[in-house]
């Protein structure tokens, strides 16, 4: 009976373990894509420079835009 209950717990651990590593897959996913999309995105548009908040670090993008400006 004890080895029954370790086991029903070792199981009961195992998929929460698997439950948290979906969920964890599932938010990179959903990154990657948002990423993808921008990407997409930013390929479509009118081939003009352009420096992207998502790629560049945004504080030298606002310096760039503002010498630009």
């Amino acid at each position: 009976m004890n080895q029954c209950t370790n086991e029903n717990d070792g199981l009961e651990k195992l998929l929460v373990s698997l439950i948290k590593m979906t969920g964890k897959t599932n938010e990179k996913l959903d990154e990657l894509s948002k990423r993808v999309r921008q990407l997409e995105v930013a390929a479509a548009e009118p081939r003009i420079k352009r420096i992207y908040s998502f790629i560049a670090d945004q504080g030298k993008a606002r310096e760039v835009r503002k010498e630009k400006i």
